[in-house]
C-alpha cells in the first residue's frame, strides 16, 4: 500500500526542482489538499522561510528570458503565473537593454537589413511576436545594421 505524501513534502519537492510563483505552487498543491490541511498557512510558512519567493522567481524568470523576449511578453507570462504587476515592473529591463536585446535577436534571425518595405514588416512582426513594443522595434531595426562597433560577418572568417 502506498503511503500518503504530506502537502508540505509535496511543496518542498516542487520547490527543490524549480523556482515557482506562489500562485503556481498553490495551483499544483490544490488537488492534494486533504482533511486538516491548510494551504494558505503552508504557503505563508514557505514564504517566511524564504523557500518560496515571488520576487526571486520574477527576477530569475526575467533574467533567463529577457534576452529573447520583450517586456510585453515577459509581463504577460508572469501575470499568467500569478505574479503581481508591481513586482514584475520592478525587475523589467530598461529601454536601452531592451533595444540591445532586440538588435541581437534580430541579427541572429536575419543576417541582412530589410531590402524593401515588405521585408521590414516581416522583421517588425517577428520582434512584435517576441514581445517587443513598437518604439523598441523601430529603434532596433534602425540600429541593427548601422552599428559600426559590430564586425561584418566576413571579418569572422
Amino acid at each position: 500500500m502506498k503511503q500518503k505524501i504530506s502537502l508540505r513534502t509535496r511543496a518542498i519537492t516542487i520547490l527543490a526542482r524549480q523556482e515557482i510563483s506562489r500562485a503556481e505552487l498553490a495551483r499544483k498543491l490544490h488537488p492534494h489538499v486533504g482533511e486538516g490541511d491548510n494551504l494558505e498557512v503552508l504557503l505563508d510558512e514557505l514564504e517566511q522561510r524564504h523557500w518560496q519567493s515571488d520576487a526571486r522567481y520574477t527576477e530569475t524568470y526575467i533574467n533567463s528570458k529577457s534576452r529573447l523576449h520583450g517586456n510585453l511578453r515577459l509581463q504577460q507570462s508572469l501575470k499568467q503565473k500569478g505574479v503581481d504587476a508591481e513586482l514584475i515592473a520592478d525587475y523589467l529591463p530598461d529601454k536601452d537593454t531592451q533595444i540591445s536585446n532586440a538588435v541581437i535577436v534580430l541579427q541572429k534571425k536575419y543576417r541582412k537589413p530589410p531590402a524593401d518595405l515588405k521585408e521590414k514588416h516581416k522583421y517588425m512582426h517577428f520582434l512584435a511576436y517576441r514581445g517587443f513594443s513598437m518604439d523598441i522595434i523601430h529603434a532596433a531595426i534602425q540600429q541593427a545594421w548601422t552599428d559600426t562597433s559590430l564586425p561584418d560577418e566576413d571579418e569572422y572568417w
